[in-house]
């Protein structure tokens, strides 16, 4: 606790400013004070944990899932054949250069209101680091540990599991830490564009009648799945690379 104590005095001063500017001002329905977000939140705490919560939350654990399985896959690929390589890695960068809130009502078009247009929205922006991530690992294994191994005899199978994958774990959950703060705001952007239910269409609603405070009471909720998702990536993190400590 005592690592992140600047930063939790930090975030009490800035609410307390925000607090203390926004009863200035005084226009609730522009800007509402912190502690009016959270009597929204408990007013809206039905609503919100039981319906929108459980719609938002299956979207991000989909598109997670799929951007796992198929970045790990396609980095290990691209590691393997320089010409798939020099096929698929350029159209991964390009894929980032597509601006994310303009092609996601194609999405909507093609697969209506279903979830499917907001998970293929979240595995859309988490794709990218977690296949670039691991993509960077796999390639950065020790050459010369590589070369001491095969004159040793160990075959492809050995090198890419005693040493590659080794090599590759810590930049996958880099990756993976980016991907999953990402993927609240894919799931939140794909709701905010078509959705009958989750956060980010709850919060939608809320801006089309004025209602500031319940436009940020979902926005804090999300913001605490994120820091929630961060911290279980962490955990795994450090359980699965306890190596580290011992070199």
């Amino acid at each position: 606790m005592k690592k992140y104590g600047a930063s939790v005095i930090l975030v009490v001063i800035l609410l307390a400013a925000w607090e203390i500017g926004a009863r200035i001002v005084n226009y609730p329905f522009i800007l509402p004070t912190p502690s009016g977000i959270l009597t929204k939140l408990w007013d809206l705490r039905m609503d919100l944990l039981f319906k929108h919560l459980p719609a938002t939350l299956s979207i991000i654990l989909i598109g997670l899932v799929i951007s796992v399985v198929l970045g790990v896959l396609l980095a290990v690929w691209m590691n393997w054949s320089p010409l798939i390589e020099r096929a698929f890695y350029p159209l991964i960068i390009a894929s980032q250069m597509i601006p994310t809130i303009a092609i996601a009502p194609v999405f909507v078009l093609w697969f209506g209101y279903s979830i499917w247009s907001k998970v293929i929205v979240t595995v859309l922006i988490t794709f990218f680091p977690i296949t670039v991530g691991t993509f960077d690992g796999l390639r950065s294994s020790n050459k010369e540990l590589k070369e001491l191994m095969l004159t040793m005899g160990a075959t492809k199978k050995d090198i890419f599991f005693k040493l590659n994958i080794p090599s590759a774990l810590p930049h996958f959950y880099s990756g993976l830490k980016v991907a999953v703060t990402f993927s609240i705001i894919g799931a939140a952007i794909g709701e905010w564009l078509g959705a009958q239910a989750g956060l980010g269409y709850f919060s939608r609603r809320m801006m089309t009648q004025f209602d500031a405070a319940g436009v940020f009471a979902p926005i804090v909720i999300l913001s605490a799945l994120g820091i929630l998702f961060f911290i279980i990536v962490v955990g795994f993190e450090k359980r699965s690379l306890k190596w580290r400590k011992t070199e």
